[in-house]
């Protein structure tokens, strides 16, 4: 069960009001308001330099830039990244909260340059540039083949408890969510965001911060379809079983296959698709 000590979705930050005006009929139309996703840009700074700019549903931001820190290879461990923090003064007033600077120890060799050219985040693709999956095992190996599975009865709980701490899905209809699972199918975290891959950072964030890296005994489950990003981002974190309620795309199947992880799709009441690895799920 989730601990009720650990911070969940925070409903103030991931949703506003907006103006909208909605036809009734022709010729008529009613003024109105309706609740949607906060989108916001966050500024990643790497120590003084600028690194990225992401598209994300402000909340949990230090979590998220830590997460990205671990599932883009920034650092090789948690332990590599000393500080993340949102930065005390910025360029504009609007710009205040939107900027976090992560620092990382000395031993730590980064090519911005390199960094800059793969990087590209937005709210519909995530991070692009890393297409090949010969790039994605070169920076993160493939998982041990060890005997960690999950029991198919396990795996069909995890629609309905991450629904239900959806919070900001249910007022704006919105934002993606991710959740991270333990081996006996207690929800430890979710974490929502107009991006998933944010979604699936913030997660990775929290559970760095709370000493659970590697995630090797774990498994991680979003809400819509598997992209290679997200894979990517799992094998970053080292999580074992990947699940959704919609479709894999083919890319995220053979990096999957190719990494050792399970991947579950079509995760719908009692039925579900194993596309890769399915030693990994009992029957």
């Amino acid at each position: 069960m989730i601990d009720p000590a650990i911070p969940q979705p925070e409903g103030d930050d991931v949703s506003t009001r907006s103006a909208l005006r909605r036809a009734i009929a022709p010729g008529r139309s009613l003024s109105s308001s309706d609740v949607v996703a906060r989108e916001e840009p966050l500024e990643i700074q790497l120590g003084p330099a600028s690194l990225a700019v992401v598209m994300r549903t402000p909340g949990h931001d230090e979590e998220l830039v830590r997460g990205f820190a671990i599932t883009e290879r920034i650092v090789a461990s948690a332990s590599q990244i000393l500080s993340v923090r949102h930065c005390s003064t910025a360029r504009s007033a609007e710009a205040e909260d939107n900027v976090v600077r992560i620092l990382v120890a000395a031993e730590v060799e980064v090519d911005l340059a390199a960094l800059r050219r793969n990087l590209y985040a937005s709210s519909s693709c995530g991070i692009c540039g890393k297409a090949t999956i010969e790039n994605a095992l070169a920076t993160a190996p493939p998982l041990a083949d060890d005997a960690f599975a999950l029991d198919a009865a396990t795996i069909r709980a995890f629609p309905a408890k991450l629904a239900s701490m959806q919070e900001g899905f249910r007022a704006t209809g919105g934002l993606h969510a991710a959740g991270l699972f333990d081996r006996s199918g207690n929800l430890l975290v979710v974490r929502e965001d107009i991006g998933r891959h944010n979604a699936v950072d913030k997660v990775v964030g929290w559970a760095a911060a709370h000493g659970l890296l590697p995630l090797s005994r774990h498994a991680l489950m979003v809400s819509g379809r598997i992209s290679f990003e997200i894979v990517q981002k799992a094998l970053a974190a080292r999580v074992p079983v990947v699940a959704a309620v919609s479709a894999p795309s083919s890319l995220a199947i053979e990096l999957a296959e190719a990494s050792g992880i399970a991947l579950v799709g079509f995760l719908r009441g009692q039925t579900m698709n194993v596309y890769a690895n399915q030693a990994r799920v009992l029957a």
